[in-house]
This record gives structure tokens, C-alpha cells and sequence, in this order.
């Protein structure tokens, strides 16, 4: 596709890229891809990511419609996330970024990121 032929996709690319910037968003809907997870649990599998960055995030997709949270009446609460029908929608993007970066990165490149 030539560069003019994308011009109109432009906004469409945009506001896609808007729902998904940040750092961890990426990353955390791919770890959700293997089902519903806690917070705890999505923080042990992302250690890297803070917990108010993580909390942020959340929130963040959540309001973006690309996952569910689902509160738990006990206590201690129990909250669960999950994708959302618009959030699967992105399986095939991110495992398309996921087998993109297999491909090109070096493994000292890819733990750098």
C-alpha cells in the first residue's frame, strides 16, 4: 500500500494506537489472553510494572472497553479482570507484535524493552 493509498487510515491508526499506548497496556492484555487473572496475579506475572502504574492501566482499559473488572462481595475482595469482547478483538494484533518481535529481536533487545 503507498503511502497515499494510507492516508486516510490515519485516524482510525491513531485512535487504535490511543486505546493501547502505555507502556504496560500492551502487556497486560497479552497476559490476559491465557484467561482471567487477578491483580496480584498480573502483578507476579509483569514484576517490572508498579503497582499504582498497573492500577492505572487498569483503569485505563477498563474505561476503554477493552477489558472487565469483576468485583467480588467477600472479604478480603476479590477482583478479577478479563478481556472484553473488544479486547479479544486485539488477539490477533498483539500475537502479530508478539510474532514481530520473535522474529526481530535479539533476546538481549526484547529484555531491554
Amino acid at each position: 500500500m503507498s503511502h497515499r493509498a494510507m492516508e486516510g487510515t490515519g485516524c482510525s491508526v491513531e485512535r487504535t494506537l490511543s486505546l493501547i499506548d502505555g507502556k504496560w497496556k500492551i502487556v497486560v492484555l497479552y497476559k490476559l489472553l491465557r484467561g482471567t487473572l487477578r491483580f496480584n496475579e498480573l502483578r507476579r506475572l509483569i514484576p517490572a510494572v508498579t503497582q499504582r502504574m498497573l492500577t492505572h492501566q487498569l483503569r485505563e482499559l477498563e474505561a476503554d472497553g477493552l477489558i472487565t473488572r469483576t468485583v467480588y462481595a467477600q472479604v478480603p475482595p476479590r477482583v478479577e479482570y478479563a478481556l472484553s469482547p473488544r479486547g479479544w478483538s486485539l488477539e490477533p494484533v498483539i500475537l502479530a507484535l508478539k510474532h514481530w518481535g520473535d522474529a526481530n529481536l535479539s533476546s538481549s533487545e526484547a529484555k531491554a524493552a
